[in-house]
């Protein structure tokens, strides 16, 4: 994704706190992910970014996926509290969470959108499975595959759960 050449700078000052961050607390599924979303705040018009300190930022950033991917859950693999989130970017937890909230809101970060959830996390988030057939919900891995395949194109799915691991799901 290209970064706006006025928020070159900013992205690069977050980044580096990010990366830094995911090397030593979490993994590369989350530096990812986070990256992801730092590339999309600078992509807003007019990004968030502008104003703020960096690690008030990045700090918000990794509070907002890691709070959507369960962080905070001891039962995950990856589980810490809000203040050992945000101790190491030094910003109080309250700071981590006003940013990660207005970030949640810019970038639509919920649990139903598969972009926003770890790539390990797909398959058991059920929330990226359901689907309404006549007007029920449904999980849609229970359904025939030719169902899965019409929800898979239609968008409402993240993949065919019996194509997870071919070329074509990688892709999307």
């Amino acid at each position: 994704m290209k970064i706006p050449n006025e928020m070159k700078e900013k992205y690069d000052e977050i980044s580096k706190l990010l990366i830094e961050y995911s090397e030593i607390y979490l993994d590369k599924e989350y530096e990812e992910l986070c990256l992801h979303a730092l590339e999309k705040l600078c992509r807003k018009r007019p990004s968030p970014l502008v104003s703020g300190r960096a690690n008030g930022w990045a700090a918000g950033i990794v509070y907002a996926i890691g709070s959507n991917n369960f962080i905070f859950d001891k039962s995950q693999p990856i589980h810490m509290t809000s203040k050992e989130l945000a101790e190491p970017f030094g910003v109080a937890a309250s700071t981590a969470s006003s940013k990660a909230a207005l970030i949640k809101k810019a970038l639509k970060i919920d649990y139903s959108r598969a972009e926003w959830c770890l790539p390990s996390m797909v398959g058991s988030n059920t929330m990226l499975w359901m689907v309404s057939v006549n007007g029920l919900p449904v999980d849609a891995r229970m359904l025939p595959r030719e169902m899965q395949e019409i929800c898979y194109e239609r968008g409402l799915i993240p993949y065919v759960p019996a194509d997870k691991g071919s070329a074509s799901q990688k892709e999307s």
